[in-house]
């Protein structure tokens, strides 16, 4: 759906803040969901009202089906991204509906002879196996939160000495984290431009 188009829908339907923030980064655009969007998303699930209607727009968003399958494989990684930065009350939620997630392993959807469904179905496996490895998943959270927050301080040069350059339309990422988001964005024919710069002092 093209931005004014989703611009118009968000004040017709009068979307929160929080809403209208996942259904940009859950959106039909052809590009992943930005770093610091997740992030800012992630931040408000502390929220309790904000934690509802986040939540209920992702499972609304993992619903879809068809052409709308970015909707739902964008969902899935945003999904994966909040049970890693944000509350706790994410995981544990999904691990109550985990049947929900389970189902999109089935996940199914072709256009123009491509299998635009297997983005979906992986992810989906991906996503099962974390919440169900209680210890994997509390390791992840350590690790995200921390380099959540070392990329914050970096950003305001407390402590900064690595420099992320990035382009138009690019995401910036920690080094450690470099390929793996590149891979993500690269699997829905995505290209992110991400380069870290190790500046010595």
């Amino acid at each position: 759906m093209p931005p004014i188009r989703r611009t118009v829908k968000n004040v017709i339907h009068n979307y929160s803040e929080a809403q209208v923030k996942v259904r940009e980064a859950t959106s039909n655009d052809p590009w992943g969901p930005s770093s610091t969007l997740m992030s800012e998303i992630a931040d408000l699930t502390y929220n309790v009202v904000a934690f509802t209607e986040i939540m209920q727009m992702i499972w609304k968003r993992l619903n879809d089906h068809g052409k709308n399958w970015r909707h739902v494989y964008k969902s899935l990684m945003l999904l994966d991204y909040i049970i890693k930065t944000g509350s706790e009350k994410v995981a544990q939620q999904c691990k109550e509906n985990i049947f929900a997630i389970q189902t999109l392993r089935d996940f199914q959807y072709i256009e123009s002879n491509q299998d635009k469904g297997i983005n979906v179905r992986e992810k989906a496996k991906q996503l099962v196996a974390l919440l169900k490895d209680d210890q994997r998943l509390r390791n992840e959270r350590a690790k995200a939160l921390k380099a959540k927050e070392r990329l914050a301080l970096n950003a305001i040069g407390i402590g900064a000495d690595d420099k992320v350059r990035y382009g138009r339309g690019s995401r910036i990422c920690p080094p450690e984290q470099e390929e793996e988001v590149t891979l993500t964005h690269m699997e829905m024919g995505v290209k992110v431009v991400c380069t870290v710069m190790h500046v010595s002092s």
